[in-house]
C-alpha cells in the first residue's frame, strides 16, 4: 500500500505545474462529484528569452477523475505570447526549440510549447500542440512576437 500511495505520489508531482503561473480559470460544466470541468489559462515565461510571457488557455477536467488527477484533458490549447519587457536573450538559440511541456493525462500524453526563429523577419514563433505515444492530434495554434529590428536574434 505504501508502495502504490509513494507511486501516486510521484505521477502527481510530476502533473504540476512546473514554471506555469495559474493566472485564472473559468468552469464549463458543472460536475456534482468533484471539481468542475474548466479552461484555464496560465503564463508561461519563455526561459531563453527574457522580456517574452506566452499565455496558453486549455481545457481541464474536473469530476472525481480529475480532481484525483487521473483524467485526461482535450488536447485543444490555444496560445498567445507577447512581449511584457525588454527582449534579451540569455543565450543563443536553436532555430526550432521545445521551450515547455506539460502532462495532460496520467500516462503519456503532453501539451507541448515550441519556438521557432523567423530570421527574416526577426520574429520568434511559438506553436502549441499536444502529442501522445500512440496518436497525437493535429489540433494546434500559433502566435508570434515581433522583434525590434535593433535587437538581432543570435543563433546557435
Amino acid at each position: 500500500m505504501k508502495l502504490l500511495l509513494s507511486l501516486l505520489g510521484l505521477i502527481l508531482l510530476s502533473m504540476s505545474n512546473a514554471g506555469a503561473e495559474t493566472i485564472g480559470s473559468v468552469d464549463t460544466a458543472f460536475k456534482l462529484l468533484g471539481p468542475d470541468h474548466k479552461v484555464v489559462v496560465e503564463a508561461y515565461d519563455d526561459p531563453k528569452v527574457k522580456g517574452v510571457t506566452c499565455y496558453i488557455s486549455r481545457a481541464k477536467t474536473g469530476g472525481i477523475r480529475g480532481g484525483l488527477g487521473l483524467a485526461e484533458d482535450k488536447a485543444e490549447a490555444s496560445i498567445a505570447c507577447r512581449q511584457v519587457g525588454i527582449v534579451s536573450f540569455l543565450a543563443p538559440l536553436k532555430q526550432q526549440e521545445e521551450v515547455y511541456e506539460k502532462s495532460i493525462s496520467i500516462l503519456f500524453k503532453k501539451l507541448r510549447v515550441v519556438r521557432m526563429v523567423d530570421q527574416q523577419r526577426n520574429a520568434l514563433i511559438y506553436l502549441t500542440y499536444s502529442d501522445k505515444l500512440i496518436d497525437g492530434s493535429p489540433q494546434n495554434s500559433v502566435t508570434a512576437v515581433a522583434v525590434d529590428r535593433d535587437t538581432k536574434i543570435p543563433l546557435k
